[in-house]
């Protein structure tokens, strides 16, 4: 099977790097046709670059973000196209980030957004169960119609290196996230604000909408044992995680925070890290409270501090659930693993005997 990788996708993109490593550690032959030129030049490369290419492949994976580039695929070929949704932009924009109003222009346009791909697309990929139950409800779309693709992480890039773990004199908590609602970003600063007092500090790690505010949060609150720490580059992040006693997840209370597992939850796992992060519906599909995680109240900065304090003070205990975590990544998350279902999937139904006479 060779699989046309297409879009305007960004290959580093955790999720697109995941997927694509997936395949190919599956066996599959993976063809990349890909347009990171802005505007509408970026749609006549595709086309362009699409055409040199269109005998050669059996199917379409449209890479994140899919929108607009899942419904030029179907334009271009008969073969079958996979959207990978990922998330919903109107989720996304209107009520997680609050851009615009429910009922302005701007919602409906991130509504069809996300319907578009959904609609005249083959397959469409989520990454949980209760994103694709939003999907069914929120764009009348057939459950059939979707599969779920966890989001794992690339472990050739983070992973487990216990030469990089530094002793330190105080208690260390690693968060990195893009700052944006569904994070809970400022639940973590007043968490720190309650255990200022513990010998526990938190290096917090990113940028994004919210910074600002969480900056103003952290000076108003004078937290002394939070460190702000820029944007690193991917393969460094690591180096970070490593250092670090515990990792924290997501903690918001928008309904997006319910749907998603976070990479930064999987990336800490894969350098053998015990995580805290909220007790939300789509965390139970993948982790189990106390054994490879631990769990806690949504927007509870004190029922945070709690479990982190639990963990500071049950070090064994501490050890076994990253222990647990670690063991689970290698043998559930890794690339090649969350993309076996898939493959067998697009065997099945695109792939038959009957469909390869269509394409």
């Amino acid at each position: 099977m060779k699989i046309c990788y297409f879009g305007i996708y960004n290959p580093k993109y955790s999720r697109n790097r995941v997927i694509i490593k997936g395949l190919k550690e599956n066996g599959i032959e993976v063809i990349e046709c890909s347009s990171n030129l802005s505007g509408l030049r970026k749609y006549f490369d595709l086309i362009k670059k699409h055409k040199k290419i269109k005998k050669d492949y059996d199917l379409m994976i449209v890479g994140f973000p899919s929108n607009q580039a899942a419904f030029l695929a179907k334009f271009l070929t008969r073969k079958p196209v996979i959207a990978d949704a990922f998330v919903s932009f109107y989720d996304s924009m209107i009520f997680d980030r609050k851009n615009h109003s429910p009922r302005s222009l701007p919602a409906l346009y991130y509504w069809f957004l996300d319907w578009l791909p959904a609609r005249f697309s083959d397959l469409v990929l989520l990454d949980t169960r209760v994103h694709i139950n939003y999907f069914v409800r929120t764009f009348g779309i057939r459950e059939e119609k979707f599969e779920r693709v966890l989001v794992g992480t690339d472990e050739s890039e983070i992973y487990f290196d216990p030469a990089l773990k530094k002793k330190l004199d105080y208690f260390l908590v690693h968060y990195h996230a893009s700052f944006l609602p569904l994070q809970g970003t400022e639940y973590i600063i007043k968490a720190a604000k309650i255990l200022e007092k513990e010998n526990i500090r938190f290096n917090i790690i990113g940028s994004g909408p919210e910074y600002n505010k969480i900056i103003k949060l952290a000076q108003s609150l004078e937290t002394n044992n939070t460190e702000f720490i820029k944007p690193v580059p991917y393969e460094k992040l690591r180096q970070y995680i490593s250092v670090a006693d515990i990792c924290l997840g997501i903690f918001g209370q928008t309904p997006k925070t319910s749907r998603v597992i976070p990479n930064k939850i999987y990336e800490a796992i894969a350098c053998g890290k015990a995580v805290i992060t909220a007790d939300e519906p789509a965390i139970h599909e993948v982790f189990t409270d106390g054994s490879n995680i631990v769990l806690c109240h949504s927007a509870d900065p004190k029922d945070l501090a709690e479990k982190i304090l639990f963990l500071r003070d049950h070090q064994a205990l501490r050890q076994r659930i990253a222990d647990s975590a670690y063991e689970f990544f290698l043998y559930k998350l890794t690339p090649r693993v969350i993309v076996e279902q898939l493959i067998k999937r697009l065997k099945k139904e695109f792939l038959n005997d009957k469909a390869r006479e269509n394409v």
